[in-house]
């Protein structure tokens, strides 16, 4: 388990993440849950267990963990054909966040002016979306306000609604609502960009399916070093600069 906290420079309110991670072989894989959500004693339980049996597991966050480095242990993300690299330079926590929020928010096939639904927020990616001239609709399970003090939606269905498109976080996999999400994207023909810490490697194999675009971002993440650190993109298309 890792857990982190952060409030950067400048902004009035932070955050806490808690992951889980799963080590086979070379691979690592990861799955973001609420902090109190898995019992302490349950990762000294999954060590040396057979990865069938983990996939069977009763918790979600622990199938998506393994599922994620067991594809990862297949074929690393700096190995896919279809992955482009993006590293993200060596500074402060402020700097690193814009740095990744701008790499994920130019997947978004949505031009200056239009409206994306963001599920899952994080004030960096609304900065970058701000910079772009994109409006956005904030949704997260835990609601309260963004940084510039907008509502942030509850219902991910309202927040799709008046959308051109739809950028939501991998943490949908571990909460169980991204299979809704990706049917309401294919009901209205709307590109679903996904950035993903958690199953990023599983999100991967839906690229060209019911993922537009993938910001994939593999253990460990760019908070836990002030060193530079890469993510990788996919898009269905497979062309990136």
């Amino acid at each position: 388990m890792t857990v982190q906290s952060a409030q950067h420079t400048g902004r009035s309110s932070g955050y806490t993440n808690c992951v889980l991670s799963v080590r086979i072989g070379g691979a690592v894989g990861s799955c973001a849950v609420e902090p109190g959500q898995i019992e302490p004693g349950t990762v000294h339980e999954l060590v040396g267990q057979r990865v069938a049996e983990l996939l069977e597991h009763e918790d979600p966050a622990v199938r998506v963990a393994v599922l994620d480095a067991y594809l990862a242990a297949l074929v690393p993300h700096a190995e896919h054909p279809e992955s482009h690299a993006v590293r993200i330079p060596a500074g402060t926590s402020l700097a690193k966040s814009m740095a990744r929020a701008r790499a994920v928010a130019d997947l978004v096939p949505v031009p200056e002016g239009g409206s994306i639904a963001v599920i899952g927020v994080v004030n960096s990616l609304l900065a970058a979306l701000r910079e772009r001239g994109v409006n956005y609709v904030p949704c997260d399970l835990k609601g309260g306000r963004t940084e510039w003090d907008e509502p942030v939606l509850l219902d991910h269905r309202e927040a799709i609604g008046g959308a051109q498109a739809v950028l939501a976080s991998g943490m949908v996999l571990g909460n169980g609502t991204f299979d809704e999400i990706a049917g309401h994207c294919r009901e209205r023909g709307l590109p679903l960009v996904m950035f993903a810490q958690t199953g990023s490697a599983v999100l991967r194999e839906l690229v060209g399916t019911s993922v537009h675009a993938l910001s994939a971002e593999p253990y460990p993440f760019f908070w836990l070093t002030g060193d530079s650190t890469d993510l990788y993109r996919y898009t269905a298309a497979g062309e990136l600069t």
